[in-house]
């Protein structure tokens, strides 16, 4: 069983910065590539980033790409998201999930979820 929690989402202005953790205990969550997924009101969950067990291996969505830079930190078992730039069409409730397949962009790739935090760009 592994746990997912999610913070740091919150209100912030089009064109600013925040950074997103997930913390995660549990089975030995380093092991597996971790992603983060957004999905706003009414849209499905989309892809946002992924990275690979050891961190070596970091994807993007196109929407992202050149904003948003995922790392992770595998003493503390945390996975960040930064996001600069911050767009309208950013916002969304963001979700950490552990990958649980070879693919990496829809979220039947991977299993557990946390419960997401929201992110709010004002313009």
């Amino acid at each position: 069983q592994v746990q997912l929690v999610e913070s740091g989402g919150g209100l912030v202005q089009a064109g600013g910065s925040l950074r997103l953790s997930c913390a995660a205990s549990g089975r030995t969550v380093s092991s597996y590539g971790m992603g983060w997924f957004r999905q706003a009101p009414g849209k499905e969950r989309d892809f946002v980033a992924t990275i690979t067990w050891s961190g070596f291996r970091r994807l993007y969505a196109d929407a992202v790409k050149g904003r948003f830079t995922i790392s992770r930190d595998t003493a503390k078992h945390t996975v960040y998201l930064q996001m600069n730039s911050l767009k309208p069409e950013d916002p969304a409730v963001y979700y950490c999930a552990t990958q649980g397949s070879g693919g990496y962009s829809t979220p039947d790739d991977y299993d557990y979820w946390g419960q997401g935090t929201p992110v709010t760009v004002s313009s």
